[in-house]
């Protein structure tokens, strides 16, 4: 089974995504549900995907439950909640008890987002993630370069908790530059209790002009820290549309993996993400891989 790690959803007629604004984001300000994401996986063998929170408000993470429930191919949530509010144990109870509740497998926030380098080391936080850690879910990290070494501190003091990086942190491609991103994020995967996801190069890079070959150094360095039984495939579609269309990501990801095993590839395309999300194994007969003769790039 082929697993899709990391995708959104979003109905704007139920509500608006303000980081949809501006005219180099038209590509994406639209709704996409879950017909339009069974019609772009059905072509491309994918068997599961993990549906990933996109902006802060409560009331995204049940709906997604509830997406889950109704759809054939969403296999896990990862949802948001307030980690700094006091009662973040009974959120997730009330969660996991709900409509759906048992697709909630993840927790995320957009570090990103936040001013402060280190808001992952506020007590407060860390107090919230510990309650992720008991209600048996693993958290998601969206971090930037910078906020690495925060991450490395976090991820070390909570060694009952999975985490999972999100889009490599975020490299700086576009500007060519693999330093301190690639000795940081060696710190990070010197931890066992991380993961990383091999996601959202192609919007890091020039959204027009990139190659694979430009990709390649970032995603050799994932690869070598985390390993391959440590790394998982997500396409970040319909983001990943502001630089290419869903199968092209994941072609991408299939040449960027080319030098792996067969084992090691499968664990990037599906074991990891199983065994770190809890997908069960589809009983569908796995699809081969595409061909790869006509990436751009």
């Amino acid at each position: 089974m082929r697993i899709d790690a990391h995708h959104h959803l979003w109905d704007l007629s139920v509500r608006a995504q303000d980081w949809l604004a501006g005219p180099e984001m038209a590509p994406i300000n639209r709704s996409f549900v879950l017909p339009d994401l069974h019609q772009v996986t059905a072509v491309t063998g994918i068997g599961a995907t993990v549906l990933v929170q996109t902006i802060t408000v409560p009331e995204e993470t049940p709906e997604f439950l509830v997406f889950a429930e109704a759809s054939e191919i969403v296999a896990a949530v990862v949802g948001w909640t307030d980690l700094t509010a006091p009662d973040v144990p009974d959120t997730l109870a009330a969660l996991k008890s709900g409509h759906g509740g048992r697709w909630l497998r993840g927790i995320r926030h957009q570090v990103q987002s936040e001013p402060d380098p280190r808001w992952l080391c506020r007590p407060d936080v860390r107090r919230g993630l510990a309650a992720v850690a008991e209600a048996g879910l693993s958290y998601d990290l969206l971090t930037l370069p910078h906020q690495l070494p925060a991450a490395v501190e976090t991820v070390r003091a909570l060694p009952q908790l999975e985490f999972v990086l999100d889009h490599c942190s975020k490299p700086p491609i576009a500007a060519g530059e693999l330093e301190p991103w690639a000795a940081d994020l060696r710190a990070l995967a010197a931890l066992p209790n991380v993961t990383c996801k091999l996601s959202g190069l192609v919007t890091e890079a020039d959204w027009t002009q990139w190659t694979v070959d430009q990709l390649r150094p970032y995603a050799e360095v994932v690869l070598d820290a985390f390993g391959p039984e440590r790394v998982m495939f997500g396409s970040d579609w319909p983001v990943c549309l502001l630089a290419a269309p869903y199968a092209t990501v994941l072609e991408t990801a299939e040449v960027l993996t080319d030098r792996l095993t067969p084992s090691e590839r499968a664990a990037v395309f599906g074991g990891t993400a199983q065994r770190v999300y809890g997908i069960e194994q589809s009983s569908e007969v796995a699809q081969p891989l595409l061909d790869t003769g006509d990436v751009h790039g």
